[in-house]
């Protein structure tokens, strides 16, 4: 039987503190009954309840997360400058360096209990990069790793190497939380301002850019959705 995953698109425009909260509540549920269940098993009942698997669709107004290795200096506007192109700026605790979320570009918050799968943060890694694989593979484009970096790339090992879809985690008693960012139609000019994941000699991707024309982000939803079931071998409530 497959596990279910609780699906919900929480729409655009919304406030990353506002999300990140909410995911760090869907963790805290998930923690509380592990916690529960392990003092079940040590009194030896069986009343033991199930944790709840969750993925999360987004779209955040413009704003740069840092995470918690990352490297103060790859943000290169000041706050006046983020005043001006209406961005904000916010330390996370996730993990990678600091990248850009805004408009038209899809971020993916999946709230795992790895227990359930299995326990292993870098397979869980892989899978989500094979997710946003097969997903570009339906326009076209061959999604790839590059080693060492997280993310999904195109044309690795080329000079002009560009990474289409950032990734950065944080799992605490193996529940996973924050996740992944596709640039759909994302508006590029946003990344000048920083340096992406901390790299300095790579470039940038969207489907946009690549194809030569705006994407529907429905239908990127539903592509990645698709993948997501198929990779994780899960079906979606």
């Amino acid at each position: 039987m497959k596990q279910i995953v609780e699906f919900q698109d929480l729409g655009i425009n919304r406030d990353y503190q506002e999300i990140w909260d909410y995911q760090e509540s869907l963790l805290a549920e998930n923690i509380a009954v592990k916690q529960y269940n392990r003092a079940q098993e040590k009194e030896g009942s069986s009343d033991f309840k199930n944790t709840k698997n969750h993925l999360l669709f987004v779209e955040h107004p413009h704003v740069y997360t840092l995470g918690k290795s990352g490297h103060l200096e790859n943000m290169l506007a000041s706050s006046d400058k983020l005043n001006e192109i209406n961005a904000t700026f916010v330390k996370t605790n996730r993990g990678g360096d600091i990248t850009y979320h805004g408009p038209q570009q899809l971020v993916g918050y999946p709230i795992m209990d790895l227990d359930t799968f299995k326990p292993d943060i870098h397979l869980y890694m892989r899978n989500l990069e094979e997710v946003i694989i097969k997903t570009i593979a339906e326009y076209g484009l061959k999604g790839e790793r590059s080693q060492g970096e997280t993310g999904v790339w195109l044309d690795v090992g080329r000079p002009f190497a560009r990474k289409i879809c950032a990734m950065g985690v944080k799992a605490s008693r193996w529940v996973t939380m924050h996740g992944f960012a596709l640039n759909v139609n994302t508006d590029l000019r946003y990344f000048e301002y920083i340096v992406p994941c901390g790299i300095q000699d790579k470039a940038v991707a969207s489907l946009e850019r690549e194809l030569g024309h705006q994407v529907d982000m429905n239908e990127v939803k539903a592509f990645t959705k698709k993948h997501f079931a198929e990779v994780f071998d899960v079906e979606f409530k």
